[in-house]
């Protein structure tokens, strides 16, 4: 198999995740959860494979016809915000006129966040929240707290999209990522299982949802916290 070949073969696997979006939002749309939020943990695998294959091969050079980046803006625009605002609103999680301030908080904002060039930051991590939305609500579909708290969550990390604050990319921040990539791939375990399980309150899993989110979530503000020159020096 040529090096083009295999580049072709990685922009396919990558536009596989807009199938795997349609299923979610085909599942959400009959408030089928479980099996929506399955959906988007494979489109959340898959997205995590890709990037690594597609430098491995450079798409750029031997799969030029075809925008890896923009591909892969598209389906995650789907896949993490579109669908999971969508279930939101629909699930009943957010009462009334709350449920329609969340999905136009996070359509809007992730919008122009996907369209901003200052997304990342010379370390390849993201600068703001990264419009992460389908693994917050499926958080919160297994803790289910009171809507109060699932708008200021909505409102704060909307805001964060947009404040000079750091998110680590489990895969391509160097920094820490022994340790972040293995919290992202069990994050991925515990939102399947969770799902599985159809949110059962009394499952493990959401105790690991918690711990791994939290790291995730802080990682990159811990780094700004505390430089890695300034402990070098140290």
């Amino acid at each position: 198999m040529t090096l083009k070949t295999r580049a072709l073969i990685v922009h396919l696997l990558t536009a596989t995740g807009a199938v795997f979006a349609m299923l979610a939002m085909l599942a959400a749309a009959q408030e089928q959860w479980s099996i929506m939020f399955l959906w988007l943990v494979v489109a959340f695998f898959v997205d995590g494979v890709d990037g690594p294959l597609a430098r491995k091969y450079d798409v750029k050079s031997n799969a030029p016809r075809f925008d890896g980046v923009l591909l892969d803006l598209i389906i995650d625009y789907l896949t993490y915000v579109f669908i999971p605002a969508f279930a939101l609103f629909h699930s009943g999680l957010l009462p009334g006129w709350t449920g329609w301030i969340a999905i136009i908080i996070i359509t809007f904002a992730s919008a122009m966040y996907f369209a901003d060039s200052r997304m990342k930051t010379s370390d390849n991590s993201f600068h703001g929240f990264p419009g992460c939305w389908n693994m917050l609500v499926l958080v919160l579909f297994a803790l289910q707290p009171n809507f109060w708290v699932i708008l200021a969550l909505v409102s704060l990390l909307a805001v964060a999209m947009f404040l000079p604050l750091k998110f680590i990319h489990p895969v391509r921040t160097e920094r820490w990522r022994p340790m972040s990539l293995p919290i992202a791939l069990a994050w991925t375990f515990f939102a399947g299982w969770a799902a599985w399980v159809d949110f059962h309150p009394q499952s493990w899993a959401h105790w690991g949802l918690i711990i791994t989110s939290v790291y995730l979530l802080f990682a990159g503000i811990a780094q700004q916290l505390f430089p890695k020159a300034a402990l070098e020096r140290a």
